[in-house]
């Protein structure tokens, strides 16, 4: 009866090994090589982490994956508030965003809101820029202003 390795298969799970082409003969030994360094290191970390506090690897790294998914959503939130408020001349098309992000235009329109516009001004220390929309919303007043 084989006994499987947890621990070793999660760190092959998300180090899946590349597939070997003709054209990669030079570098894929260098690369297969930094693969398993990554899936032993990895394996190693969740086999001490068991070791030392018994936490499951496989639910521990669904956790930190979930963790991690969450924070790559709200830097795409902030990035998607910085295309369409801080950029001049003008804000990115709602289209291209969505392109680049994989989501569809009504979701880019809906993704951010007050709260990623003002962390996003209090990171780069400057107020959004103003567009055709708020300076017709402020009156014709608001666009012979500087």
């Amino acid at each position: 009866m084989t006994v499987n390795d947890t621990f070793a298969d999660i760190a092959a799970l998300l180090n899946p090994m590349p597939k070997h082409t003709d054209n990669d003969d030079e570098f894929y030994g260098d690369m297969a090589e930094g693969i398993l360094r990554e899936r032993d290191e990895l394996a190693e970390n969740l086999r001490l982490a068991w070791d030392h506090g018994e936490e499951d690897p496989l639910l521990s790294m669904l956790e930190q994956l979930r963790a991690q998914r969450l924070r790559l959503e709200a830097e795409m939130r902030l990035l998607i508030a910085y295309g369409r408020c801080f950029t001049h001349p003008r804000p990115y098309k709602l289209i291209d965003l969505a392109n680049a992000a994989g989501m569809s235009i009504s979701g880019v329109r809906t993704a951010y809101d007050a709260e990623e516009i003002d962390q996003a001004a209090e990171i780069l220390h400057r107020r959004p820029a103003a567009t055709a929309d708020a300076a017709a919303s402020e009156g014709p007043a608001a666009s012979t202003t500087t």
